[in-house]
């Protein structure tokens, strides 16, 4: 085992779908051809999008694609300690603010106007945490293994959230503070994901943190051009015999050539074979991954 530490980080908001699938084996994938861990992390700091069951539901289908993690399942809602000492970093170098605003008040500009940035304007009202994105590491520069290189100032996207209203802890913070204490070196996710690597990349410099690379799959739409999505009812996985084909397409879906000859093959003797095959430079920045269908149990 070297170096290289990947993860699957899911919000357990529902099941996996297609496009969950097609991100967890382009990470999973990419680790293991590099001889490197893979872990799963469980993005559940947002209590009230998780219903019951949810996490272990996509343990169970993780396990029926053959996609064995490394090491403990981590799931967030037990690192809060380390969120707070984060942002009271952040704040003790003035790049972090308390914010009463609403979103409904600041509908209307395309991004907050950073209005509490000189303390909140209704200090007694719930207040949330903002990033000063005017401040720090601008514009970021990286390189992205599919995108090629890329430059985005964060003040153009605004001062993300980093602690809501309501005490829970926002994604941006929590996202860069668990791959630094996982040592996660690379990550590989969907492109939907690349325009928030800027507010992550200037947190990893703020609180000197690692910075790893990066890797965005093109996206994935169902038959009716949208992206795949849990809020959108994307049809969940199965977890019987038709994981098979739906690896094969999988595979097929990330431009891997994958031998049609195994696609009804055991998923170990798939992913055996993805994995010393596996090149992402034969995926293209503008392609876009259709979701297939699969026949009902």
């Amino acid at each position: 085992m070297n170096d290289y530490r990947g993860r699957f980080a899911p919000t357990p908001s529902g099941p996996l779908h297609f496009g969950s699938l097609v991100a967890a084996l382009g990470s999973y994938l990419d680790a293991r051809q590099a001889g490197g861990s893979w872990e799963v992390r469980i993005e559940d700091i947002d209590p009230p999008r998780c219903p019951k069951g949810a996490s272990d539901t996509i343990l169970r289908q993780l396990e029926a694609f053959g996609l064995h993690w490394d090491g403990p399942v981590r799931y967030q809602q037990t690192h809060g300690e380390a969120y707070a000492a984060a942002l009271e970093r952040l704040a003790d170098a003035g790049l972090a603010y308390p914010c009463s605003c609403s979103r409904k008040q600041w509908r209307d500009y395309p991004i907050y106007p950073g209005w509490c940035r000189d303390g909140p304007c209704v200090p007694e009202a719930p207040l949330a945490w903002r990033l000063r994105s005017d401040l720090g590491l601008r514009p970021v520069v990286w390189h992205d293994r599919l995108y090629g290189r890329q430059c985005l100032d964060p003040a153009d996207l605004g001062d993300v959230v980093l602690k809501r209203k309501d005490a829970l802890w926002a994604y941006q913070l929590a996202v860069v503070v668990d791959d630094a204490d996982q040592a996660i070196s690379d990550v590989v996710r969907g492109v939907d994901l690349l325009d928030n690597t800027p507010w992550q990349r200037q947190l990893q410099a703020a609180l000197g943190l690692p910075e790893p690379r990066y890797l965005h799959l093109p996206l994935v739409i169902g038959d009716d051009g949208q992206k795949l999505s849990k809020q959108n009812l994307a049809r969940p996985l199965p977890e019987d015999e038709r994981v098979r084909p739906l690896v094969h397409q999988a595979l097929t879906a990330l431009e891997q050539a994958p031998d049609s000859a195994l696609s009804t093959a055991p998923v170990e003797d798939q992913l055996a074979a993805a994995i010393a095959a596996w090149e992402p430079a034969r995926l293209t920045t503008d392609d876009v991954l259709v979701a297939p269908d699969w026949p009902d149990a």
